[in-house]
C-alpha cells in the first residue's frame, strides 16, 4: 500500500483506493492476456477466425485490417437519415418555454416552474423531498454537505464514472477513495468496498453507471454495519430501478443530472432527492449562498425583491435553478417513461442481434434491475475474432469501421478516474483499477451524446446490427486473407 507520511488526514491518504500493487511493467499493459482479463466470457470463435500470431504480428495485422476496403469500404450499412437527434424538443417544450417568458419570472428558489418540477419529480420517484439545482454535480455536493462530510473525511466511490463524482467530494475538502468495478455490471464491486474502509471513512457514493443500478442491498448492508452514509449518484439513472425500488431512493440522498445528454434533459440542471427532512436545511443553504430559501417569502408580483442576507447562517454556493430549464424539464418528464422504454427495446434488439457474433459481448442486466441504457457499452474480444493484439487496438479498428458504416459509436471514459492527472497529482498511481482499465481498453459505446438510444427507431437499430455483422464478417475474411 502506498502511504503518505501522515496516513490519517492528508489528501495522499486517497491511496487507500490504490492498495493493490500497480500493474507491473509497461509491456504488461499491452499484453493480450491482460487486456482481455475484463472480457473473460467464453470466446465465440468464427470458423475462419484463427490466430494470426506469427503471420505478421498482431499490431501490423490490425492496421492492415483497419485499412481494408472490405472492412471499411463499400456502401454504408446505416442510413443516417433515420437517426433522431437528442434531446427531442416538441410543442410541449416550446409552449412551456414561452409560458415562462410570458410570466416574466425567470428565477427564484420558490418560482412556480422550479417548485412544480420539484413536486413532480419527487412524485415520479415516490420520494418525499426534491430540490432543483443548476447541475447534477451541485446536487451531489449538496448531499455531501448535508451529510456532514468535511475536511479529511474519506468517501468511497467507483473508479468508473464522470469526473464530477469525485470533484463533488473534493468540494467538501474530503478525500475520494476509489474502488474497482464489477466486470459484468460496470458498477462499483461491493465485495471490494470493505477493504477500503478506514477510521476516516464517512460515506459511500455508488454511481449507477450507464443507467444500471448498483447492488444497493449489499452496499447498504455494508454501510449499516460500518456506520456509513450512502449517497447515490443517479445522474444517468432517471427511471431505473433495483428490486422494484427507484434509483435515487435507495440511499440517504441522491443527485440527478438534467444535462442535455441525459434521458431527462433541460440543457443544464440537477435534482437533489431525499426522504429525510433533516438533510434539507443544509442542502438549501448550500444551494443559495448560505440562505435557507424556505425562510424567505416569494412574491410573484415582485420576484426579484426577496430579502435574505440577514438569514445567512453558514457557507453556501450559488446552485440555484432557473425557470426556463425547469419548465423544459417538466415537459420532458411527461415523456421519460416512453423514452426509457424505447431505449430498453432498442437495447434488447441490439443484444439479440450482437450476441451471436464472435468476439462481441453486449452489456448484461441482472434480472432484479431495470436498465435505462443511458449508454450501451459493447465489449470486444480480439482473440475470439482471430487476433492476438492489444484489446485497445482491436477496439479502435472496430470503432473506425463502424463509424465508416454510419453507426453512431464512441468511447466514453478514456481512463479510470484515479489515473486522471488531477488524482495522480494527489498520489494515485497507475494500475489502481485494473478492471476499469481493461473494460475501457476492450469496449465501445453504441450511440453518442447527440444520438443516444432513447429516441431512435427500431429500423436504425437493425441497421446498426447489420453494420456490426458486416464489420465482424469482413474482419474474419481479412484474417483468412492475411494467413494465406
Amino acid at each position: 500500500m502506498l502511504r503518505s507520511r501522515s496516513a490519517r488526514g492528508s489528501p495522499s491518504r486517497a491511496l487507500a483506493g490504490c492498495s493493490r500493487p500497480a500493474l507491473r511493467a509497461r509491456s504488461a499493459r499491452g499484453s493480450p492476456s491482460r487486456a482481455l482479463a475484463g472480457c473473460s466470457r467464453p470466446a465465440l470463435r468464427a470458423r475462419s477466425a484463427r490466430s494470426i500470431r506469427g503471420v505478421r504480428g498482431g499490431r501490423l495485422a490490425a492496421r492492415h485490417v483497419a485499412r481494408s476496403e472490405q472492412v471499411r469500404g463499400g456502401r454504408p450499412a446505416v442510413s443516417k437519415q433515420l437517426a433522431v437527434r437528442w434531446p427531442v424538443i416538441g410543442a410541449a417544450e416550446r409552449q412551456a418555454a414561452l409560458g415562462v417568458l410570458d410570466s416574466g419570472i425567470l428565477n427564484g428558489p420558490s418560482a412556480p416552474q422550479v417548485k412544480g418540477l420539484e413536486k413532480e419529480f419527487a412524485a415520479f420517484l415516490g420520494a418525499r423531498f426534491c430540490l432543483a439545482t443548476n447541475s447534477g454535480t451541485a446536487a451531489l455536493h449538496m448531499a455531501l454537505a448535508a451529510g456532514g462530510i468535511g475536511a479529511g473525511d474519506e468517501v468511497i466511490t467507483t473508479a468508473f464514472s464522470y469526473v464530477a463524482t469525485p470533484l463533488a467530494i473534493l468540494y467538501q475538502s474530503a478525500v475520494p477513495v476509489f474502488v474497482d468495478i464489477d466486470q459484468e455490471t460496470f458498477n462499483i464491486d461491493p465485495s471490494l468496498i470493505e477493504e477500503r474502509i478506514t477510521p476516516r471513512t464517512r460515506a459511500l457514493l455508488p454511481v449507477h453507471i450507464h443507467g444500471l443500478p448498483c447492488d444497493m442491498d449489499e452496499i447498504n448492508s455494508i454501510a449499516r454495519r460500518r456506520g456509513l452514509l450512502v449517497i447515490e449518484d443517479a445522474a444517468q439513472a432517471h427511471g431505473a430501478s433495483y428490486r422494484g425500488r427507484p434509483a435515487g431512493t435507495l440511499g440517504a440522498m441522491a443527485g440527478f443530472s438534467l444535462n442535455a445528454t441525459k434521458n431527462l434533459p433541460c440543457g443544464e440542471g440537477g435534482l437533489f432527492v431525499t426522504n429525510n427532512e433533516t438533510f434539507l436545511p443544509v442542502a438549501r443553504r448550500i444551494r443559495l449562498h448560505g440562505i435557507d430559501a424556505e425562510e424567505v417569502p416569494f412574491d410573484p408580483t415582485h420576484p426579484l425583491d426577496e430579502e435574505g442576507e440577514e438569514k445567512v447562517t453558514g457557507m453556501g454556493w450559488m446552485y440555484m435553478p432557473q425557470e426556463l430549464p425547469a419548465a423544459i424539464a417538466r415537459a420532458q418528464l411527461r415523456r421519460l417513461v416512453e423514452f426509457n422504454e424505447n431505449a430498453a427495446a432498442n437495447a434488447a434488439l441490439l443484444t439479440s442481434r450482437l450476441s451471436g457474433l464472435p468476439g462481441v459481448i453486449p452489456p448484461s442486466c441482472p434480472p432484479d434491475r431495470t436498465h435505462i441504457y443511458h449508454k450501451y457499452r459493447v465489449r470486444l474480444d480480439p482473440e475470439a475474432m482471430g487476433f492476438s493484439m492489444p484489446a485497445a487496438e482491436m477496439r479502435d479498428t472496430v470503432l473506425t469501421a463502424l463509424r465508416a458504416e454510419g453507426v453512431e459509436a464512441t468511447l466514453w471514459g478514456a481512463k479510470p478516474l484515479p489515473e486522471l492527472e488531477l488524482f495522480r497529482g494527489l498520489g494515485h498511481a497507475r494500475g489502481c483499477a485494473p478492471r476499469t482499465s481493461e473494460l475501457l481498453d476492450c469496449s465501445l459505446v453504441v450511440g453518442s451524446q447527440s444520438y443516444p438510444l432513447f429516441p431512435q427507431p427500431r429500423a436504425l437499430m437493425e441497421q446498426y446490427a447489420d453494420a456490426f455483422e458486416k464489420v465482424v464478417t469482413n474482419i474474419a475474411k481479412r484474417v483468412d486473407a492475411v494467413q494465406r
